[in-house]
């Protein structure tokens, strides 16, 4: 396993920000942390990193237990927690250069081309002198995501990378994260954004309040509802022939209660109704998070 936690549990006072969190993140994975703001995911990503020690639990990052020995992973890790860090009066150039010295294994006589090809990956090679504090949010966050990548890192932990982009900086980033995951890096990212992260992710886990609801492979979490849509021209035969186990239809299609698609093709066909579509209906991974979480972060209820 590239990331590993056994009953991770993070208290501030009463409070379980984490509580018993069993993660698993294997080497190759795009696995994203989905949940609502305040359920516990950008605690989580400081303590892998750590960043915030847990109050009691274990981890386990690259194969080495963390904190104890996390001097031994970072320099094998790309993170961004929180927004960019960065010095607001230097330039981006300045800034990677100034993080690429500080950090280990960072040598001098090739950091200005670490630094321009850490910028070109992520869309800011013409970037000139002025000051980050003159960069836009999206700007911004293009720059953490080149500084979590000076090292070619072997394990990429980003939260909310994509915060702050529009619509065609967000479809950039993910292909890039893409493309890493392709050259061998392992990307997990903590996100509030299904979108992102059921165009991104091949795994991924659902927080709620502190404790992971839910982990699995994406097509498995997107699995059958035993609906299925049967397009047809002649709907009214399809609704007399299984009567009762319809549960919707319009003008060209019927939505079908029933387990195999195969099998309802052959008890329509065995009939003579025509079919021009046959799929099983899968749930939405917004009805995934939906049946697995219980709060919403900007409710505001009355006593």
């Amino acid at each position: 396993m590239i990331i590993s936690t056994t009953g991770l549990t993070k208290r501030y006072g009463r409070l379980a920000a984490v509580d018993g969190v069993d993660l698993r993140v294997r080497e190759g994975d795009r696995y994203g942390l989905l949940g609502p703001n305040g359920s516990g995911k950008t605690t989580l990503v400081r303590m892998l990193l750590g960043l915030v020690f847990a109050t009691k639990g274990d981890i386990e990052v690259l194969g080495r237990p963390v904190p104890r020995r996390v001097r031994e992973v970072l320099p094998q890790v790309g993170a961004m927690v929180e927004g960019p860090g960065n010095y607001p009066h230097l330039s981006g150039r300045t800034n990677l250069a100034l993080l690429d010295a500080a950090g280990p294994g960072g040598g001098r006589r090739d950091r200005k081309a670490r630094v321009g090809e850490a910028l070109d990956r992520v869309g800011l090679s013409g970037i000139d002198s002025r000051p980050v504090r003159a960069y836009s949010l999206g700007m911004r966050q293009r720059l953490g995501l080149a500084a979590a990548l000076l090292r070619k890192p072997r394990l990429l932990i980003l939260d909310e990378p994509t915060n702050g982009l529009d619509p065609r900086g967000i479809r950039e980033i993910r292909d890039l994260l893409i493309e890493l995951n392709g050259e061998g890096t392992t990307v997990f990212l903590s996100s509030h954004l299904l979108g992102e992260i059921d165009a991104l992710c091949t795994r991924a886990g659902v927080m709620d309040r502190g404790r992971l609801v839910l982990q699995d492979e994406l097509t498995a979490l997107r699995g059958p509802t035993g609906r299925v849509l049967v397009g047809t021209p002649e709907p009214e035969r399809v609704v007399a022939l299984l009567n009762g186990r319809v549960e919707a239809r319009d003008a060209a299609s019927v939505t079908v209660r029933h387990p195999d698609a195969g099998e309802l093709n052959t008890e329509l066909v065995r009939a003579g109704i025509t079919v021009t579509e046959l799929r099983d209906e899968r749930r939405t991974l917004e009805q995934v998070v939906l049946d697995a979480t219980t709060t919403s972060s900007d409710r505001v209820e009355a006593a």
